[in-house]
């Protein structure tokens, strides 16, 4: 047998056992995989597509409940702060302005889902159905203030501290 009818039979004989090895490979049972045993898959219960704790929660980087402690002062004044600075302008305390009014938000959000949506508006306005509603009534985006979270906890005890005055 010549050199090039050698090279020829090689290649055929390289070519039928990768077909026959990617045979037996691809074969196995039919029957359907569980998903939950894939251990980076998100659990989706619920028809907006977000785990329940977003759906209560909102969407961003408070991922579990948090323990809110005695409200502190200093926070407080840096919270009121920050609001006059960088929210005053579109939120009133008492009155629907551009966006809704601040001081009840506590009666209509948990704290997570308050630090989440400063923290991250945009993303709640794709993909949560309160913030898709906000949009729909105020047809205005709140911009993202680029808070820090400690920014955002000291916000949230003044909004704590406001909810009861009045």
């Amino acid at each position: 047998m010549d050199q090039q009818n050698k090279l020829t039979l090689q290649k055929l004989l390289f070519a039928f056992i990768i077909t026959i090895s990617m045979t037996f490979i691809s074969c196995g049972d039919n029957a359907p995989q569980d998903p939950s045993k894939f251990s980076n898959t998100k659990k989706v219960v619920n028809a907006s597509g977000l785990s329940d704790f977003e759906l209560e929660n909102g969407i961003g980087p408070i991922k579990q409940k948090i323990e809110l402690t005695t409200i502190d002062p200093v926070l407080v004044k840096k919270g009121q702060g920050i609001f006059e600075t960088k929210c005053a302008a579109c939120h009133k305390l008492d009155e629907r302005y551009v966006g809704p009014a601040q001081r009840d938000v506590f009666k209509r959000r948990s704290p997570e889902y308050i630090l989440n949506f400063m923290l991250n508006p945009e993303e709640n306005y794709k993909r949560h159905p309160e913030a898709k509603k906000l949009l729909g009534e105020y047809l205005t985006q709140m911009p993202n203030q680029n808070l820090t979270i400690d920014e955002a906890k000291a916000m949230l005890d003044y909004f704590r501290k406001i909810a009861d005055e009045k």
